[in-house]
């Protein structure tokens, strides 16, 4: 099993069957819309912009489970997202990220390994929807050691 086996919930309804993004780079990345990191958003949107049309997609995937720092509604995450940083890469469904009701996708990208640590930790996934690289939050989206796995993983 991969996380191209995963669906997860739109944020703006729906599903989203992720295997519809096999073949290409994911960037996974938990986000909040109250946090220090917040800024990254702007960040992200050019890295998606960049890089999507030669195989990256990036999801954002919004989580309450670091100090309550995304309580709003499905509706004011997407309006706060579009209206102060332009994004137009997929949101998910909030969901939790970490414990016992840790959504699928997460259980996939963590594996065995360490539980998220914070908002806007990211997670890079191949084409064939393994993990290749974790990120720790602090990590800027133009950080040139991302940019460099990204890069490497790109369909060809």
């Amino acid at each position: 099993m991969t996380i191209f086996d995963v669906s997860i919930g739109a944020l703006t309804g729906g599903t989203t069957d992720l295997d519809r993004y096999r073949g290409r780079v994911l960037l996974v990345v938990n986000v909040a819309s109250r946090c220090g990191l917040t800024p990254q958003y702007d960040g992200l949107q050019t890295l998606y912009e960049t890089y999507a049309d030669r195989g990256l997609t990036l999801i954002g995937v919004p989580c309450d489970q670091f100090a309550h720092q995304e309580p709003g509604t499905a509706d004011e995450i997407e309006e706060f997202c579009r209206v102060n940083y332009g994004v137009t890469f997929p949101l998910t469904e909030k969901v939790e990220v970490n414990g016992p009701g840790r959504h699928p996708l997460y259980r996939e990208l963590i594996g065995g390994g360490p539980d998220v640590r914070w908002n806007f930790e990211k997670f890079v996934v191949s084409p064939d929807g393994t993990v290749a690289a974790r990120f720790d939050p602090g990590t800027v989206p133009d950080d040139p050691e991302l940019l460099a796995v990204v890069e490497k993983h790109l369909p060809r």
